[in-house]
């Protein structure tokens, strides 16, 4: 879950990769996942599809015990707003969920009222403020 990772955990990453546009994404999901490589496109495992994923430098070191690495990866379920916007996540969103448009390489991301199914408070609306959550 997105609340679990740490800087410390994502700070090998050197970039993102999108495999589509995140332009219209309220939010992603996103996990530290173990793989088997440091750069290459993770195999994908979940219901849904993954929607990118992060690249580690050559200064991050494997798992003495297992040999992988851990990386992001960012994903959708098919009941996501995306998807189904009257559904579950109409408003609110998953623990794990962040807004893609807070994300970048070594950066945890940020919830906010955009991700989270609503739309900016007034106030902050007459001020131009959108704030992370």
């Amino acid at each position: 879950m997105s609340s679990l990772i740490t800087e410390d955990e994502i700070c090998h990453e050197t970039a993102l990769v999108w495999l589509e546009d995140t332009t219209d994404l309220d939010y992603v999901r996103q996990s530290l996942d173990r793989l088997p490589t440091r750069r290459a496109r993770p195999a994908y495992h979940r219901d849904g599809r993954m929607v990118g994923y992060a690249l580690l430098g050559s200064n991050a070191k494997p798992s003495r015990s297992s040999g992988t690495f851990r990386r992001r990866v960012f994903w959708l379920l098919p009941h996501d707003r995306d998807t189904d916007a009257n559904g579950v996540y109409a408003t609110g969103a998953p623990a794990e969920a962040i807004d893609p448009r807070t994300l970048a390489p070594a950066s945890k991301g940020c919830k906010t009222e955009r991700s989270e199914g609503g739309p900016p408070s007034s106030a902050m609306q007459e001020l131009g403020i959108t704030l992370p959550l």
